[in-house]
């Protein structure tokens, strides 16, 4: 079995997209060229990328080769949303093996957003190549919107009367989708991962230089959420767009705190935000939602930041397994 998940830097859409021509690309291509040589070929290929990989060269020629090499493939766009797991961590994936195993499902052309066993009438398919970007498709659509911290800004775009922000840089679409999400019941509450409060807890509350510079673009959740922002590396060092922040002070209302707070002085301003009690998610904790077992632990000599930037790289454990588990059955 080949594992393979190349450097993302070259698809994200946040990058430079250089595909191809980006030498980060060059491990991946390597692959690609001995693949066809080898006297014996693999049972199984699993490759894990960010989304905006399955639109890019680099995919063209990793399936094509595939084909050439005698192996079935299926291709996915999946986050852990839906295993039920509060966390938007929306990742490309393909599985492939060798025409003498066949799928125990019947493979398509199409990139899949659930597991087969999974399919429902809410299910949607998305055929190769497509701008997916453009897909007007809930299912995924949501999902896009899940970019961490997704405060809106009016210099970049003009906002609608109906789009008019209501507090915390969030417009009425924006709390509608959350409030949707909080009341999905096919997922699990955040505070199922948290870990329980202790002293060592204190480390992790947000800063106040951090609070009043970043408030208006924090995506804050409480522990009876069911969903979370992308965890990405830079999480716990960065604050703006690296993911959700949790509130430990339930029984405060976000509205309470924010509405024309921008009247108040700095220092009153920061009374304000500090009731809230925000704080950042574990290393820990981030690791629960990526399905880490409760045994699983750094070395001691691992930094707090070091943690982060090795959780935003790493992949989801059940999305994983659940994969490797149509490859081999």
């Amino acid at each position: 079995m080949i594992l393979m998940s190349p450097p993302c830097q070259p698809f994200t859409r946040i990058g430079l997209q250089g595909d191809v021509s980006d030498p980060r690309t060059k491990s991946f291509i390597y692959i690609l060229d001995i693949l066809p040589r080898l006297e014996r070929l693999p049972k199984y290929i699993l490759l894990e990328n960010v989304k905006g990989f399955e639109t890019s060269s680099a995919r063209n020629e990793f399936v094509q080769t595939l084909e050439a090499c005698g192996f079935k493939y299926q291709e996915f766009l999946l986050s852990p949303t839906c295993l039920g797991i509060p966390n938007s961590r929306l990742r490309y994936f393909l599985i492939a093996k060798l025409h003498s195993e066949p799928f125990s499902f019947q493979a398509s052309d199409q990139i899949l957003t659930y597991f087969p066993d999974q399919e429902s009438n809410n299910s949607v398919k998305y055929k190769v190549p497509l701008g997916l970007e453009k897909d007007n498709s809930s299912t995924l659509a949501e999902e896009e919107n899940l970019v961490p911290n997704s405060g809106f800004d009016c210099g970049e775009r003009q906002c609608s009367p109906k789009e008019a922000f209501l507090f915390k840089l969030e417009t009425m679409e924006e709390m509608k989708r959350k409030q949707n999400q909080d009341n999905d019941f096919s997922m699990q509450v955040l505070k199922d991962f948290l870990e329980g409060d202790s002293e060592k807890m204190s480390q992790y509350y947000l800063p106040p230089k951090s609070l009043l510079r970043y408030a208006f673009l924090l995506d804050i959740v409480k522990p009876t959420c069911r969903r979370s922002t992308c965890f990405t590396k830079g999480y716990g060092h960065y604050v703006e767009g690296t993911g959700s922040v949790l509130q430990t002070a339930e029984d405060v209302q976000l509205e309470s705190v924010f509405k024309f707070i921008e009247t108040l002085s700095e220092e009153e301003k920061l009374k304000k935000l500090s009731t809230l009690k925000l704080r950042y998610f574990t290393p820990r904790e981030i690791a629960n939602l990526h399905g880490f077992p409760p045994e699983f632990g750094f070395p001691d000599k691992i930094t707090v930041k070091q943690r982060y930037r090795l959780l935003g790289n790493s992949l989801n454990v059940h999305i994983v397994a659940k994969l490797i588990s149509l490859l081999i059955r």
